[in-house]
């Protein structure tokens, strides 16, 4: 599953997020891009989904989070997208 973040520099949340991805970058078979909040295409981004606050994690083209971020949230809708359940 191709998963996109979208980060700043001295950015706690970013961290986190960062670290929650590669705890769940194994179990459902992430395949994990950053892209820097003032790139061109941290923009772009930004611009087509209104990313309020960083970090921004996308899957294919939905924006699924944003901001702090919860482990158990993004569990949850990598088991959705892969058709699985959870608890």
């Amino acid at each position: 599953m191709d998963v996109v973040i979208v980060t700043k520099t001295d950015c706690h949340f970013c961290e986190m997020a960062t670290e929650i991805l590669g705890r769940l970058r194994s179990e459902f078979g992430l395949t994990i891009r950053h892209v820097d909040l003032a790139s061109e295409d941290g923009k772009l981004i930004v611009q087509k989904f209104g990313l309020l606050l960083p970090p921004g994690i996308l899957i294919g083209d939905e924006l699924v989070s944003y901001g702090r971020p919860s482990e158990r949230k993004l569990r949850r809708e990598f088991a959705k997208q892969l058709g699985r359940t959870t608890k």
